[in-house]
């Protein structure tokens, strides 16, 4: 097994030492290198240490881990961002598909993070997601229209959210239908889409459906009830969501 090395950083001892406790306990694959308790230390033993993987707390003081990655030149690693709830860290992290830990870390969570850390490692290419991160993250708010990251299975794809018309499930998975025909799929379910995208103009009119509204052409009343969109597609309404819609629509 070839070990990824890892360098810690937390502005709390205890955090620390409970981090590498687990590690060692359950990630055989992670060898910790280093720990570092603030942003001066973590960018020394960055460049000392070169680690394969980083942990990273976001709320430390004087300067918080996404300060700390905009002043590095590069992201030749992978991190697992480690935080207490943050509403709009967490959105940035998601939107970026960005691998995070809630505190107190859960052991199937910190195993499942490690894992595609390592394979991501294995694609040895500098970090995307990190850099789509940041890119969210360039304002200090939530940008108008943001990139987001769509992991299929050949690669990453990075979309802006006004080239997305809809999306529909299928099981544990989810279809991305683009402005220029493409379609993507992803191995995530829609209803984590659903609360990410409702401010960028998205409606959930079916368990199944999230579309744009900026694609809606009419709302088809023939044989049921149906969205047509300006593609040509036709995306049923179910019972449950047509009140919520026709206010997303401003038509009650």
């Amino acid at each position: 097994m070839v070990l990824m090395k890892a360098l810690l950083i937390d502005d709390e001892q205890p955090n620390l030492e409970n981090l590498q406790a687990l590690l060692a306990a359950y990630c055989p694959q992670v060898e910790v290198c280093g720990t570092a308790l603030n942003a001066e230390t973590a960018t020394n033993r960055l460049h000392v240490l070169q680690p394969d993987l980083v942990f990273l707390d976001i709320q430390m003081p004087q300067q918080n881990g996404f300060d700390w990655l905009r002043s590095l030149p590069a992201y030749d690693f992978e991190v697992i961002f480690v935080t207490a709830y943050d509403q709009f860290a967490i959105q940035a992290l998601r939107f970026a598909a960005v691998d995070y830990l809630l505190k107190p870390i859960a052991i199937d969570e910190l195993q499942s993070a490690v894992e595609r850390a390592r394979q991501q490692r294995q694609l040895k290419e500098q970090n995307q997601l990190l850099q789509n991160l940041m890119h969210f993250l360039k304002a200090g708010q939530p940008p108008e229209e943001p990139r987001i990251a769509l992991a299929t299975a050949k690669e990453t794809r990075f979309v802006k959210t006004s080239e997305i018309i809809r999306c529909e499930s299928s099981n544990n998975y989810t279809m991305f239908y683009l402005l220029d025909g493409e379609a993507l799929l992803v191995c995530k379910p829609i209803f984590g889409y659903d609360d990410l995208l409702k401010n960028y103009g998205f409606v959930r009119c079916h368990q199944s459906h999230l579309v744009n509204k900026q694609f809606i052409r009419s709302w088809k009343k023939e044989f049921g009830d149906f969205l047509v969109l300006t593609d040509g597609s036709e995306v049923p309404i179910s019972r449950a969501k047509k009140e919520d819609l026709k206010k997303a629509l401003r038509l009650s």
